[in-house]
């Protein structure tokens, strides 16, 4: 699928403008960047939370599921939590049991703690299917063996269902583990796109080579 070329101002302030792009069905396509970059506005505007500068829409016909930075629990079971975006138990059984949650199915989701509450909220969002799945930032509350659990998960979700996944990530490793595709923004533009293999190991950009060299130490 294609989104549409955008800009995105806060208080007259340009925060995000970037030009059409393609996102692959059933790819994961990272999006990584600085602090301040526009990663996160990207997801917003992308995902309909919040508008374009010309308020028109990024995508038009398509189903899109977003997982914002900041996961929330409903107060009821973790169970009943994940069981707000789709009514099969066996589903919410089965990707509990794949992130290690599934003992914790009947206790009060606000008695989590913020790593059990983020693969909470990631069963929750993959209760059901998109054309475009958004996760922004959804392991950076996990240990390492929570984050390889969740990858794992996210790829066999995207192939399954052949949707394209955007992947919201500070951490060019996992960027390097999941990602079919790589967009690098920085002061709210597009550096560099391309197939993950070559943006993330052989950059074309000066500038994507310095990214990477300082955060992927």
């Amino acid at each position: 699928m294609k989104t549409a070329a955008f800009t995105k101002s806060y208080h007259r302030r340009l925060a995000l403008s970037l030009p059409e792009l393609e996102l692959p069905k059933g790819q994961i396509t990272a999006v990584l960047g600085p602090n301040g970059s526009g990663k996160s506005t990207f997801a917003k505007v992308l995902s309909g939370i919040e508008a374009a500068d010309d308020k028109q829409p990024i995508l038009t016909g398509v189903t899109v599921g977003y997982l914002p930075q900041k996961s929330f629990p409903f107060r009821m079971s973790t169970e009943k939590n994940i069981l707000q975006n789709g009514k099969d138990p066996q589903r919410a059984a089965a990707l509990m049991h794949a992130l290690g949650i599934e003992g914790l199915a009947g206790q009060s989701a606000k008695r989590l703690s913020g790593g059990e509450t983020a693969r909470m909220a990631l069963c929750r969002i993959l209760m059901r299917p998109y054309d475009l799945l958004i996760l922004d930032e959804p392991t950076a509350a996990m240990d390492m063996e929570s984050t390889l659990a969740a990858e794992k998960l996210i790829l066999e979700s995207c192939r399954e269902q052949g949707c394209a996944l955007l992947l919201i990530t500070h951490s060019i490793s996992q960027a390097k583990r999941i990602a079919d595709r790589a967009l690098v923004l920085h002061s709210g533009g597009l550096v560099e796109q391309g197939p993950g293999e070559q943006v993330l190991y052989a950059p074309r950009e000066e500038q994507t080579r310095r990214f990477l060299e300082f955060y992927g130490l």
